[in-house]
């Protein structure tokens, strides 16, 4: 029996996503072992007079070859891959993994030394000029990372990744209007009393292109603008690894104290370059649809009454804007049943406990939202 709720999704992908038209060329790739999403992306890129092609990336391999390989050979693999990523119009990325956690053992240099000279040498012309659209499959391992059973995970799955986000999208004008004539940024809460200046910087919404799920309004804030504490209240997966309880200081910008569930561990990511004691994103979230973490950044970076800060590389390059390896995004919660909190824009309050509390602003709120 077709699920129409995965035909739908890959109708959204191809034709809003990543907009395919005849004659492009689309790379999927997929992590791990998915083929039911991929084979109805593939269709509807035939549909419009697209080309597919599909790769798939095994965890599994991937760890021994990480473990075992040379840096020649990640060069000379690196080489290979961004020829096709070079040629391709759009790329889409599924994430199918049977443990997120495969990688966790591999030791942290050669991770970083994957990272530098693959990952950031292949996808640098899907960054520069490739339509591109990452989204996670409901595969049962992320339903017990999320603590549901498979079925109600896809029904979450489906209810957050098939959004209207074309209606969604026009409902954050608003807010991408007011953060773009915004200077100082102060974000309070339990634990939290963060300062920093977004003046003059890009400010970007995304509703449905980049990312499924997806639904946040982000902007780069000025590097060294950043003063205060934040304490983070949702985990999140970096490398294998899940952080928890993370606690940051700033000083100019610069991350000078920092503890977490394992603050060891946290640590070795701060040194792995120079950018990545720094902020390269201060992101709200927005779906409606999305109010618990479940330890996938895809999801948790876009629940409704969030912010979150990117340690690391800013995702848009612009004066000032941070430049690293890597790009962690660690979310807050400010509802009032994870402790409350507020955002000031000018030393305006525009959002409460989760809720925006100016007019302007209000069709963002969850209850009137409507998508």
């Amino acid at each position: 029996m077709k699920d129409l709720r995965i035909e739908q999704l890959a109708r959204n992908v191809a034709t809003y996503s990543v907009n395919l038209q005849k004659g492009e060329k689309l790379l999927i790739e997929v992590e791990g072992h998915d083929s039911v999403l991929a084979k109805a992306i593939m269709l509807e890129a035939y549909n419009v007079g697209a080309y597919p092609f599909v790769i798939f990336t095994d965890k599994d391999i991937l760890r021994t070859q990480l473990i075992n390989s040379s840096l020649e050979q990640l060069e000379r693999l690196a080489s290979y891959d961004f020829v096709r990523m070079n040629d391709m119009d759009a790329y889409v990325l599924i994430r199918a993994d049977a443990n997120e956690s495969e990688l966790s053992d591999v030791p942290s240099e050669k991770i970083d030394q994957y990272w530098k000279v693959y990952y950031h040498h292949v996808h640098e012309p899907r960054w520069a000029k490739t339509k591109w659209c990452i989204l996670s499959y409901p595969t049962p391992a992320a339903a017990q990372r999320a603590m549901m059973s498979t079925e109600k995970f896809e029904d979450f799955y489906f209810s957050v990744c098939n959004l209207d986000y074309s209606k969604l999208s026009e409902q954050m004008d608003v807010l991408v209007n007011l953060l773009s004539k915004t200077d100082k940024v102060r974000i309070k809460g339990e634990g939290t009393d963060l300062t920093m200046s977004i003046k003059g910087m890009p400010v970007r919404k995304d509703a449905g292109l980049q990312n499924l799920p997806d639904g946040e309004v982000y902007c780069v804030p000025i590097k060294h603008s950043l003063n205060g504490m934040i304490s983070f209240n949702s985990p999140v997966n970096f490398r294998g690894t899940t952080f928890d309880n993370i606690v940051l200081t700033f000083e100019h910008g610069k991350i000078i104290e920092a503890k977490a569930n394992n603050t060891a561990k946290f640590l070795e990511i701060l040194e792995i370059d120079e950018g990545a004691r720094y902020i390269g994103e201060f992101g709200i979230g927005l779906n409606p649809n999305i109010s618990e973490p479940i330890n996938d950044i895809l999801f948790d970076e876009k629940i409704w009454g969030s912010i979150h800060l990117a340690i690391g590389s800013a995702p848009v390059q612009c004066k000032d804007s941070n430049l690293s390896s890597i790009h962690l995004d660690i979310v807050y919660i400010q509802r009032a049943d994870y402790g409350g909190g507020q955002i000031w824009l000018d030393d305006v309050l525009i959002r409460e406990n989760g809720y925006f509390v100016t007019k302007e602003l209000e069709i963002l709120n969850p209850n009137t939202t409507k998508i």
